[in-house]
């Protein structure tokens, strides 16, 4: 008798090893095929930067008097974490003497600025970069040239 239970003894030490190695096959390949991360949809892309600058864009403003001001109006979508703004005024006479600088970060629509140091009778040109602070890529630029009576 004792041969016989061996002989099952066996068979079935080979049955639980071989179910054991599907078995372990098996959840391998489940894990491999399950998406990892959150699923879902993914978020939505930002919207490209739309802005208006008053004086506008690439305009030429008639000799004036101060205050000089500008106003920057985001029209698209404000990106979540808000905008970089920044401007530069500089003599427009080839020598570009920046003269006036700004850098603000802003999670409004609208925002006001007041150029100071203007030379006295010089072109002056101004310059507007906004930057996302969500997609470091998504950027305007824009520029306006203005001068001091």
């Amino acid at each position: 008798m004792k041969g016989i239970f061996d002989h099952y003894k066996d068979n079935f030490m080979k049955l639980v090893s071989l179910s054991t190695v599907f078995l372990i096959m098996g959840l391998c390949i489940v894990c491999a095929c399950s998406k990892g991360g959150g699923g879902g949809t993914p978020p939505p892309a930002e919207a490209n930067l739309a802005v208006t600058t008053d004086p506008a864009n690439g305009s030429v403003q008639i000799p004036a008097l101060g205050p000089y001001n500008l106003k920057v109006s985001i029209s698209s979508t404000m990106p979540s974490n808000g905008v970089k703004i920044e401007i530069n005024a500089k003599k427009d006479d080839g020598t570009n003497t920046v003269f006036f600088t700004a850098s603000t970060n802003k999670t409004t629509a609208v925002s006001d600025f007041t150029i100071t140091g203007t030379p006295a009778a010089a072109q002056c040109l101004v310059e507007v970069k906004v930057t996302s602070l969500t997609k470091a890529t998504n950027i305007w630029s824009g520029s306006y040239r203005y001068s001091s009576k």
